[in-house]
């Protein structure tokens, strides 16, 4: 079963730059899409990026689109989300979750995705 785990979260001044990672600690994960949501205090769960399980194909959210990086090592059961000027409105806890059911394509439903991490924090300050 895939069990995810979040890390490199942390409070950061705007402008600033922060490397998620989520590990799947039960390395099933190389046949699943992934992808990072976040969800801020008050509003609901939103995609942010996502990435094949080949990484042929990414996608991002318009409001992350040219700061963010997704990536993944599949040898290392790790996806990463490089997240570089950061703005306050980026502040939320951010998940990662896996979909093995569809793996050569990236869903922005969180009702795609089996698998979730506890999620880790991030927070912007201006």
């Amino acid at each position: 079963q895939v069990q995810l785990v979040e890390s490199g979260g942390g409070l950061v001044l705007a402008g600033g730059s922060l490397r998620l990672s989520c590990v799947d600690s039960a390395r099933t994960f190389s046949r699943s899409a992934m992808a990072w949501f976040r969800q801020a205090p008050g509003k609901e769960r939103e995609f942010v990026a996502g990435i094949t399980w080949t990484a042929i194909t990414t996608y991002y959210a318009d409001s992350v689109k040219g700061r963010f990086t997704i990536s993944r090592d599949n040898a290392k059961n790790t996806v990463y989300l490089q997240m570089n000027s950061l703005k306050p409105e980026d502040t939320a806890v951010y998940y990662c979750a896996a979909d093995g059911r569809n793996p050569v394509r990236v869903s922005t439903s969180t009702e795609e995705y089996d698998y979730w991490g506890q999620g880790t924090q991030v927070t912007v300050s201006s």
